[in-house]
């Protein structure tokens, strides 16, 4: 078969559509081909890719050496194992850390080739969490909507039955004796009432869709934490500004982003008081994206970056359960929310946290 960089392009160009890296090498190591992620996370382009070295771009290539020269002998048909990808190997970074990857060499049928394919173990591991993630929101959505209903009535009632015992009261000698007591079982009785339409708040409200920029649902968001806290806060913009328009309901997403600021920003007061707090706002596209087991071409991701003190490890794979918070005094209710608006528009939102970097990701499908 012709090596003519353009050929293999054209024959391999289904390779473009997988989310895993792949590569099509020669049996001494050198690249022919190279798909869309695997420029990606080189952060090179094909050009610069092709005709380098695979066995360069690992920490140990022995493994790889061994398992290419057995499929191209055709002593096995595949070889699986786990290696470290150098990111860029011509311009490394000092402090950047080498990739672990999952490496799958495969033969290509009537060709001198090998298909080396590598995943990354914290994509895998990420989608894991995701699917966790999702199927326990989605149980425990359905456990709060039908408590959040055997709730209602119950409280309707107690809240009734306390404002006729005040009528029953007043005129009495006793008047002036329980007069708080029934205040008090009302005034609850209301509090517990907003908590349950708190919650059943997403599940009511029927979508608005219209076309939906994610950067005028930043901006807005930007303006009105900005106007809550005017001093020692920072909100950064990064925003990639080629994203498109898509469908959904602008002020339910202008909801889930403020909770998720709002949430970082109460988490900053300490740093607010310092002058040094920072939020950052930053927007990429995302390609061959998986949410909820179903694969999206192109998807948004919005990344809500703090340089607060973290999510505490206790919570962190709880966070967005309802009535989790992390807060004295939070009602646990905001990133419940959020996450089910998310749900709403076929995305999700997931939590990388650390002390001096809390970072929330909004992935939405794109048109």
């Amino acid at each position: 078969m012709s090596t003519n960089p353009r050929g293999l392009e054209s024959q391999f160009a289904g390779f473009d559509l997988l989310a895993t890296m792949v590569a099509v090498i020669q049996p001494d190591g050198e690249c022919l081909f190279a798909n869309a992620a695997f420029e990606n996370v080189m952060r090179l382009s094909r050009r610069a890719v092709v005709h380098g070295n695979l066995y360069d771009w690992l920490v140990d290539a022995s493994h790889l050496r061994e398992a290419v020269a057995g499929v191209a002998r055709n002593a096995y048909s595949s070889s699986r194992f786990d290696a470290h990808l150098r990111r860029n190997p011509q311009h490394q970074q000092r402090n950047e850390e080498p990739l672990p990857v999952q490496v799958i060499v495969s033969q290509i049928e009537g060709q001198a080739l090998v298909l080396v394919e590598l995943i990354e173990n914290e994509q895998q591991m990420r989608q894991d969490r995701e699917e966790r993630t999702l199927d326990q929101v989605q149980a425990t959505k359905e456990l709060v909507r039908n408590l959040a209903h055997e709730i209602k009535n119950p409280l309707g009632g107690i809240r009734g039955a306390a404002q006729l015992l005040a009528m029953e009261l007043q005129g009495t000698e006793l008047w002036d004796e329980l007069a708080e007591y029934t205040q008090v079982i009302v005034h609850e009785a209301d509090r517990l009432q907003s908590l349950v339409d708190r919650l059943l708040a997403p599940h009511r409200r029927a979508q608005v869709v219209v076309d939906v920029n994610i950067h005028e649902v930043c901006e807005r968001v930007r303006a009105l934490v900005l106007a809550e806290f005017p001093r020692g806060l920072a909100i950064v913009r990064d925003y990639d500004t080629s994203l498109p328009d898509f469908r959904g309901d602008r002020e339910q997403l202008i909801q889930a982003v403020l909770n998720i600021v709002q949430n970082a920003a109460l988490a900053l007061q300490p740093r607010i008081a310092a002058g040094d707090a920072c939020i950052t706002l930053r927007t990429r596209v995302a390609r061959q994206v998986t949410i909820g087991k179903q694969r999206w071409r192109l998807a948004l991701e919005l990344h809500v970056e703090d340089n607060g003190p973290g999510v505490p490890a206790e919570i962190r794979d709880r966070i967005f359960f309802p009535l989790v918070s992390g807060r004295d005094g939070g009602s646990g209710l905001g990133l419940t929310l959020a996450q089910t608006i998310a749900q709403q528009h076929q995305g999700m939102i997931d939590c990388e946290s650390e002390p001096g970097r809390t970072d929330f990701r909004i992935t939405l499908p794109l048109p």
